[in-house]
């Protein structure tokens, strides 16, 4: 063997020797990568049993809100008929109220009157027959011509 020969076997032993290095540093590589590929799989398996868990409590919180919705909904149309039957009840009273004053303002004249030509008549004294004050009287009996 020639001295050329020798150099270029020592050559390809050292490239060989390199070689080998580098494919025992590639293999613990691939082994750490294998390894956090299982990590990254767990990861992922976890992350989609997470996702399917949000999903879920995200339906939940629509039906809740639309139950919430119609519940609220159901309200407002009751609080609107109670506010229309209040509003025509007051509206009613205030009009029952109206006429109860015009009848006490044109009763008042009269009961005035009569009383006047009844102190002229007789001496006051409370009437037994009639169930109450003169005045009381007068009044129901100008309730009475109203309806």
């Amino acid at each position: 063997m020639t001295g050329m020969q020798w150099s270029l076997e020592i050559v390809l032993v050292v490239l060989l020797g390199a070689t080998l290095f580098q494919a025992m540093r590639l293999e613990r590589a691939l082994g750490v990568l294998k390894r956090d590929r299982a990590s990254l799989e767990a990861l992922v398996t976890h992350f989609n049993a997470s996702t399917q868990q949000a999903e879920g409590g995200i339906q939940r919180l629509h039906a809740a809100a639309d139950s919430a919705g119609r519940q609220i909904e159901t309200q407002l149309s009751k609080s609107v008929s109670l506010k229309d039957d209040l509003a025509f009840l007051s509206e009613r009273g205030e009009r029952i109220a109206d006429r109860l004053d015009g009848l006490v303002r044109t009763a008042r004249p009269l009961v005035q009157e009569r009383g006047a030509q009844q102190r002229a008549v007789q001496p006051a004294e409370p009437s037994a027959a009639g169930g109450g004050s003169q005045v009381e009287r007068n009044l129901l009996q100008a309730l009475r011509l109203a309806r």
